[in-house]
Parts: C-alpha cells; structure tokens; sequence
C-alpha cells in the first residue's frame, strides 16, 4: 500500500524536525522543504500490478424481480448511467440468488403485489404496454417512462422493501421466479450498457441426497443459448451461510462437487461450452468461510476462472459520518485480502481473485450515511487498496436497487459514489504503479499507532481517455486529515504540468452531502443521454498540490511518457 512514511529517525520526541516551523532568521521565506509535507515519486519503468480492463464493475440484487425496479432498467436514463462506467462486469446476484427459480414463460401471470388495486391494475397494464412496444424496437430496446409511472413504481417499491427488509432480518426468504422475460429485460440492460452478464444460480435447489438439482438450470441455459446470450456463470451466494439462512449447510466437498457438475453442464450445452465460471462467492474470511474457501480451492480450484468473496465494512449501527473515515475501518480490507489470496495461492498460485458484492454496510446500508459523500472514502480507498494488492476486479453492490449502498438512486440520479466511479472509469487505467512517498511529520508519542490518514495511489492513465496520450498517469490522493495537506512531486514526476479533478461535497451538508462538485462545478446530468464535462483543472509545472481536509483528488500527469504506460 503506498502509504505516508513515518518521521525520519533523527526527529526529535514531541517535536518536529529540526527547523522545521521554526521562524527563519532575519524574517527570511522558508524552503519548501520545510513547508511540503510529503514529497512525492512513482516508478514510470514497470507496473506492479496489471488488471482486469473490467476492475471497477457492477453488481444488481435479484431482489429488483421483485420489487418491480426490473421492469424500469429498460430507462434510457439508466442506460446512459450504465454505460457511463463501461466496459465492466454486471453481476446479477446477492442474497436472493439462492431462491431464483428460471420459468421458461414470457408472460406468466403477474405477481400482484402490495398496494392498493385502483392503481396497480392500471400500472401493471402499463407495464405490459411498455413491454409490446420495446417489443417492437430493433437493436437496444430504451423507454422514456412516465413520471407518473415511475411515481407509483417507487410507491410500489416502497411497500415490497418492508417485505423484504423483514425476510433478511429474520433471516427467512421467499421465492424469486426468474422469468424469460424477465431475462431478455436483464439481459437488453446489460447488453445496451456495454456490460457483460454474470448470472448467479440457485445452489439451494437440493436433492433429497443433498447434491444440487440442476433442472432449472438447465431450462436456463437452453433458453439462453437459444437467444445466444453471451452470459457468465456463478453457482451460489455465501455458502457459508446456509445454514444459518435455511438450516441446511453445504460443505466444501458438496460445493466443489456442485461446481464440477456445473462446469459438465456448461460444457454439454454448446453455445456455452466455453463460457466463464466464477466462485464460490463465499463470505467475509472468517473462521467458516475460510475452511470452505480452502477446502472448495483443494478440490474445484481450477475449476472456476476466477475466485470470488465479499467483503462489508461494517453493519447498520453507524450514527455519523465520520465513522467512514476511521482508518482503523478502512484498514480492515487489507487483513481481509491477505487472507484470501494465502488460501488461494497455497492451491492455486496465481489464480485471479475478484472481490464481489462489495458495500459500504450491509442490510441495504444506512438512509442519509452511506448514500453520501462521507461513504466515498471507503470506496475509492478500496479500489486503491484492491488495485495495489493486485485483486483483479472489484464489484460494486449495487448499481441500482432498493437501499442505500447502490451508485444510482430510485429518481435516477447519480449519487457521489457514482460520480467518483466515473472519474475512476475516466481516469484510471489497470497498470498498476509503486508510489514512492517521504513525509516531514512529528514523531508520534510512545505506543501511539501511526494510522496513515493520506493515502496516494498511482495508475497508468486509462487508455481509453483519448484526452490523454499514451505514457500519461493518474495519481489519486485521499485526505483523511482535518487540516490541508501539500504534495510536492519530485523525481520522475518534477516540472510536470497537471491536471487537477478535485471532487468536494456540494452544499452546506459537508460529509453528509448527496451531491459533488469537480474542481468547484457541481455535477449534474445534463439530460437523460448526456454527462456534464469534466473539466480538470491545470496545475502549472512545478506547482505544489494542496489537498483541503477530507477531500479526494485525481490527479494527471501528463506528458510524462512513462514507459510502464506506453505499452
């Protein structure tokens, strides 16, 4: 992790640096150095890391089945948001995943579900009209919905989230029918957006034996070849935990069995016989989810392409937002990925290893807290710390649904998580860069912890910005100090000119605030198929970066022509 150095050796205890913030004599300027904080180099000759093109990706919960939100990801508005952080992976999983039955039927009868019937019947009417017309369309089927559609959709929503927000707190779930039209409408999102689908299937479907019962599932695949839907596969939802959410467990051995026969399964249906497996998504790396892990990856490790686990900071009693910013909670990423990557490296040296399901909290997150700009540190700082221990993609939990973790909400407005996704996206390409860091600070007092509270990561800049020749970089820092901080860059990176995307909470509600301004400019949608422009922000050569408190800044160098960015 490229983390701010400790003092120099010959500080002084309860001091600063000899000289430092001492008055020069005779009133004369200080030298930057006794000025700057950090000094700041990164190695242009070779990548550390190299990622997935797909690093920053996407997840959605089946739970949108059922709420009704499915039958909206036609929105031309969602699309464009979606498409905004392409190319990436969109997983359709969660803890629902487990409950999905595949019904081979475009239009079974509808699940009429909470509300009152003088508009339900009406709306659903509606829907099934929007359906017919989308029919009709040619390439990617979009829609423009009625506001007053999408009023009694979130009325609809509402209502269906108390249903299931008591199912996950007792810990009992009903059913999910996943239909074919419901497919085609998952899958025309994905597909239009840009993104390639990853379905999880239902591992619970069991035989009185306990083995897994692959009859829908193969109803699935038929029917999804039959449409050449280009789809990956995933088998199950923290197995972990099964037998606390149904009183049944599935060991290690029963799971590795279960994805074999997946992989056969896959390989006897041809559209999909060459098609990608990943698993076995199994839980945070405690105790139990760290024995099936490793006794999943000594049997079926190569059977899947990549192995997937998730990852939640915290649960849902945080009261303020400043908790997000604890180091001490951002720091528990790392012991986490230490864990996983031992375990997959004693079976499997060098298998990718994709960290899924990802969110800020769990049980949907938490109304006016992790929906804010406050939560943006414990995202971008995991993508950093990700992307520096070489985890090969990251999935965002969720792009769209009910509760307050997703990048998108219900009104179809960007939250500040998506806002720095898409600089991210922009930005950040997947060679992976060592910083080189040296701070002027204040030994700490005796058995203090030094908690690093400015954190810098570097990047080759994404290809794909055409605003940026090849050999460019992007630095991105994260301010966790109250107090500004300055970066003076120096070695490869001195007398560089820079381009400055300074993203800052907008409005008076500070950590709390649901809306972000770029370099002082608050980002806005322009309309349902347009972003705003980000304008960066030129820095003169030589100029020092000054990062306000509790700020996230990314960072161009341009020009530089790195040679570990020129391939």
């Amino acid at each position: 992790r490229a983390l701010l150095c400790a003092a120099p050796k010959n500080t002084p205890r309860g001091g600063g640096q000899k000289g430092v913030r001492q008055p020069a004599a005779g009133g004369k300027r200080l030298g930057f150095m006794e000025r700057t904080l950090v000094l700041l180099d990164v190695n242009t000759r070779s990548p550390i890391r190299v990622l997935n093109d797909n690093f920053l990706s996407l997840q959605l919960d089946p739970s949108i089945i059922k709420d009704g939100w499915l039958d909206f990801l036609s929105s031309k508005r969602l699309v464009t948001l979606a498409r905004g952080l392409s190319p990436a992976f969109l997983r359709f999983s969660g803890k629902r995943t487990d409950f999905l039955q595949f019904n081979n039927q475009k239009n079974p009868t509808k699940f009429r579900g909470p509300g009152p019937d003088y508009y339900l019947k009406n709306y659903e009417d509606d829907i099934v009209r929007s359906d017919i017309a989308l029919d009709k369309q040619n390439g990617c089927k979009l829609a423009n919905h009625p506001d007053i559609m999408l009023e009694l959709q979130r009325e609809k929503a509402a209502t269906t989230q108390l249903v299931l927000l008591k199912e996950q707190m007792s810990n009992i779930y009903s059913n999910i029918t996943i239909t074919a039209r419901s497919l085609d409408k998952l899958y025309n999102f994905a597909d239009c957006a840009g993104l390639h689908l990853i379905l999880g299937l239902n591992a619970l479907h069991r035989n009185p034996d306990n083995s897994w019962n692959t009859s829908s599932t193969l109803s699935l695949l038929k029917y999804g070849a039959g449409k050449k839907y280009n789809i990956s596969w995933e088998l199950g939802n923290e197995p972990n935990a099964y037998r606390s959410m149904v009183g049944r467990a599935v060991n290690s051995t029963q799971l590795a069995q279960d994805y074999t026969k997946l992989r056969t399964l896959l390989q006897s249906v041809r559209y999909y016989h060459r098609a990608q497996l990943f698993g076995p998504n199994a839980g945070r790396p405690r105790k139990n989810a760290i024995l099936l892990l490793d006794g999943f990856m000594k049997t079926a490790g190569s059977v899947v392409d990549a192995v997937t686990w998730q990852h939640y900071y915290m649960d849902g009693r945080v009261n303020k937002a400043e908790d997000f910013l604890k180091t001490r909670l951002l720091d528990t990423l790392t012991e986490q990925l230490t864990k996983v990557t031992k375990v997959v490296n004693t079976h499997t040296p060098g298998k990718k290893v994709w960290l899924g399901g990802l969110g800020p909290a769990w049980s949907g997150g938490i109304n006016n807290l992790s929906d804010t700009y406050g939560a943006s540190f414990l995202w971008v700082n995991t993508l950093g710390m990700a992307a520096l221990q070489g985890i090969d993609v990251v999935l965002r939990h969720s792009f769209f649904d009910y509760g307050y973790t997703h990048l998108v909400d219900q009104h179809f407005n960007p939250l500040p998580d998506y806002w720095f996704s898409l600089v991210f996206k922009r930005l950040v390409g997947p060679r992976v860069l060592a910083v080189r860091v040296a701070g002027l600070q204040r030994k700490p007092q005796p058995g203090r912890v030094i908690r690093d509270k400015l954190r810098i990561y570097a990047h080759c800049t994404s290809y794909y910005n055409h605003n940026y020749v090849r050999g460019s970089i992007t630095i991105y820092i994260i301010n966790l100090h109250r107090s500004r901080k300055k970066i003076k860059l120096a070695g490869t990176l001195r007398n560089k000119t820079v381009h400055q995307y300074l993203l800052q909470p907008y409005g008076t509600d500070g950590l709390r605030a649901k809306h972000v301004q770029l370099n002082g400019e608050k980002l806005l949608m322009v309309d349902n198929e347009t972003f705003p422009e980000l304008k960066p922000k030129t820095l003169r050569a030589g100029r020092t970066i000054a990062m306000p408190p509790m700020t996230i800044g990314f960072y161009v160098i341009k020009n530089i022509n790195a040679y570990a960015c020129r391939r």
